[in-house]
């Protein structure tokens, strides 16, 4: 069902399921304007390599290119620090519809960490990876791990595509850290966490739909199949009583103070 754009809130059933499952869709939260703008500016970023980005081989995660210098080495995975490169990202970030249902899952005064996402996610043909199984928490450093990650689909995300794949509840498990690899993935070689891992949900999206989901769900992604890119535009949330601890990566880079209802 796509949520209207004049509905700045998640519904009862909406929270509900959020507090569940540890994510939540809206469908066609963002208008086809802002997507297409936004898209336009990925596509320029992208031809022309404006930087900052990170490239697949940079991460050596499976499927992607052994070095830069290699076959597909110059295929880039994201194009960083989004909100630098257009007021549309920002336009986005204020937005009523996004704002009021994240004061939903956070609280009243909305704080956008630049240290973290703030970004352009790609997932291109024949160069892309695959992304185990984490949570975004694991190399974030908060008071508490309740931040929001929201996930904008610019074009269709499908399972063929490489579309996230999410653990529902998992944001309430207990995670002992056996069951986590020296990279803090989950790791699919436990008989134990394979049980787990069975219970996947591919969130398959529109051009304009947004992901919600909690900082300690986990989720992965398949490399892209198809032969068109993807593109998905990514940013974090906390409320103001939940600031990065001092000296901590997640305190190095400014962050955004949203403006009040």
């Amino acid at each position: 069902m796509t949520v209207p754009m004049t509905a700045t809130a998640f519904s009862a059933l909406d929270l509900a399921n959020f507090q569940r499952d540890g994510y939540v869709i809206a469908r066609g939260l963002a208008n086809a304007d802002l997507v297409r703008q936004m898209r336009a500016v990925t596509e320029r970023g992208l031809h022309d390599e404006i930087g900052p980005v990170e490239y697949e081989a940079d991460l050596q995660y499976p499927g992607a290119p052994l070095s830069r210098t290699g076959t597909g080495g110059q295929t880039i995975r994201r194009l960083k620090q989004a909100l630098s490169r257009d007021y549309v990202f920002t336009e986005w970030l204020v937005a009523a519809e996004l704002q009021g249902r994240l004061r939903q899952l956070l609280g009243p005064r909305i704080v956008c960490p630049l240290a973290h996402h703030n970004c352009i996610m790609t997932k291109q043909p024949q160069f892309s990876s695959d992304t185990g199984w984490h949570q975004d928490i694991r190399y974030w450093a908060y008071q508490r791990p309740d931040l929001i990650s929201v996930w904008l689909a610019l074009v269709p995300e499908t399972e063929q595509n490489g579309c996230l794949q999410v653990l529902p509840g998992s944001h309430r498990w207990v995670i002992r850290p056996d069951q986590l690899d020296a990279a803090s993935f989950f790791r699919g070689d436990l008989a134990e966490n394979q049980t787990l891992i069975a219970q996947r949900r591919h969130v398959e999206l529109e051009p304009g739909d947004v992901l919600f989901f909690h900082a300690l769900t986990l989720h992965a992604a398949s490399r892209n199949h198809t032969t068109e890119t993807k593109f998905s535009v990514v940013f974090t949330f906390r409320n103001a009583d939940n600031p990065p601890l001092p000296g901590s990566r997640s305190a190095a880079a400014p962050e955004l103070f949203l403006p009040l209802a």
